[in-house]
This record gives structure tokens, sequence and C-alpha cells, in this order.
């Protein structure tokens, strides 16, 4: 069974490669942005990464504590929705119920309770989301009274964190992985691999923090930029060759406040179940190198 110290590492390296590849609108080694830098994510990473392999710790009380070490370390949120997507993924790894690492994900997402839709609504009140406003159910003010996969149900509409707690990582799987596959196995870059796993990921999927924060009214300029740029990358065999197209991208979405977030966090997530695929793989096959990783891993 992977160790909590590999899936450290796995975790740690999805992180890495999230801020080193060049994502239009976010915070990347290329470009700072939104008032944060590469080395705060990493710094976020770092501090998180042993409160979510913490198996005496459930599903939502490893989120609240990996998401209050973050925010005591940067005084901001800058990874909760990488929480919330990497928490349930680092649990199923060491879950024996499931042949496959998503089968292990549902159960895990199917028997989240009362208690950990609490340490999530304390995790959201402590590091405050941008657009967080209130709803008629389920206000993470109050005091839940449903289990977190069904609070998330409730959001699934409005927020794409909640939207794969309650379709067991859709996206991620169904759309993010083979893109990732698509992009090692033409470039054999993770770096840009991820890239065009957050292209796609924009250009199909409105982000739902920007969403929140401006309505629709980016909602087609993105899609547009996002296309021809899929199609760029889709026809190069040398994508350092776009690094200025995505300047200029980039730089046009952060002068309008343009950060797509939750794009980016569901990018971390494909990175990290792409990881954890592997090293199950490996596994079982009887392979037990891993990739050395360049963060220092706590046990």
């Amino acid at each position: 069974m992977i160790s909590p110290r590999d899936l450290q590492r796995c975790y740690l390296d999805a992180c890495r490669l999230d801020v080193e590849a060049f994502k239009p609108g976010n915070v990347s080694v290329y470009a700072p942005g939104h008032g944060m830098t590469a080395a705060d994510f990493l710094r976020s990473a770092e501090v998180s990464a042993p409160w979510l392999c913490r198996e005496d710790l459930g599903l939502g009380e490893r989120i609240y504590h990996a998401a209050a070490a973050s925010f005591e370390a940067l005084g901001c949120n800058t990874n909760l929705g990488i929480l919330l997507l990497s928490a349930p993924l680092l649990m199923a790894a060491r879950n024996p119920a499931g042949a496959s690492l998503r089968e292990r994900l549902r159960r895990v997402l199917e028997t989240t309770t009362r208690e950990d839709a609490d340490w999530v609504y304390r995790a959201i009140r402590l590091v405050q989301p941008g657009g967080l406003g209130q709803v008629s159910r389920e206000d993470v003010r109050h005091p839940p009274t449903v289990t977190l996969r069904e609070a998330m149900a409730l959001a699934k509409n409005h927020d794409r964190v909640a939207f794969n707690y309650t379709f067991s990582f859709k996206d991620v799987y169904e759309l993010g992985i083979p893109r990732y596959h698509n992009g090692v196995y033409r470039w054999e870059s993770e770096g840009w691999a991820a890239v065009l796993v957050f292209v796609t990921f924009l250009r199909q999927i409105p982000d739902t923090h920007v969403e929140r924060k401006f309505g629709k009214r980016y909602t087609g300029m993105i899609q547009a930029e996002m296309a021809r740029l899929e199609r760029r990358l889709l026809d190069s065999d040398t994508p350092d060759a776009l690094v200025p197209e995505i300047r200029r991208i980039d730089a046009r979405f952060k002068e309008a406040g343009i950060n797509p977030g939750t794009t980016a966090d569901l990018t971390v997530a494909t990175l990290l179940a792409a990881a954890l695929e592997e090293r199950l793989s490996q596994e079982g096959s009887g392979m037990t190198t891993v990739a050395g990783s360049r963060y220092p891993v706590t046990d």
C-alpha cells in the first residue's frame, strides 16, 4: 500500500507542477498575480501536506487543519480548493475498498459525515474565500445538518469543486486525466501537459470562482482565448514558442482581475490523481521506485 510519506510526495509534486505551468490568469513562476507569488503557493503546499496525510484524522478535519496551517503561514487563502479536492484523493489512495483509485474515491465521498461538513464549514469561515455569499440552505455560517457530500450536492450548480464531489471527480477523470496523458505523450513534459489540462478545462467549463466575482461578463472572452490557445498548443511540437502568447493572455486576464482559481484547483487535482494512479499501478506490478521530490517530507 502506498505510504503516507509517498502520498506527501505526490501532493507536493502536483502543487509544484501547477505553479511551474504557465496558466494564464493564475500565479506561476512566470508571473505573480492577485497579490500572491509562486513561493506563496509552494509554502502553502509544504505546510498543508502533513495534515492532508494524517491517518488519525477524518476528511473534514484534515481539510480544516491544512487550511489553518496555510492561512497561518500566508495570512490569506491560497489553496482551499486544492485542499478540498486533494484530501479525498489522498484518503482514497490508502483505502483498500475498491480496485481502482476512482472506486476508492467514490467510497470516500459516499461515506462523508456531518462532522466532516462541520470541519469544512469552519475552514471556509476561517479563510473567507472570494465570492462567499449567503445561501438559503446549509450556509457555512451555521452548523451543518447534512453530510459533506450532501452539502456539496446543494452547491453543485454554482461551484465546480462541489460538482466534482457530487459526481466522483467527473471533470478530473473524464477530461483532465486523458488530456494530461495526451500532453505528456505529445511533448514528454508534465509542465506543458498541465497547461493543456488547464486550457482544456477553462475552454469547456466556465470558472466558477471567476463567475462568482463577475457573473458571465468575461465567460465568452475567456473561452474564446482558451479555444485559440488550445488549437495552437495542439498544433505545436514546441510549446515553449507559445510563451509570448500566453504572457499576452495572462496580462489581459490579470489587468481585468480575472483569476481562474477553480480551474487551477482542478488542474492540481488532475496532476495528483494521475500521480497516485501511476504509483498504485507500480505497486500492482511489483515496482517500488518512487521519483524523488524537491520538497522535504514530514512523517
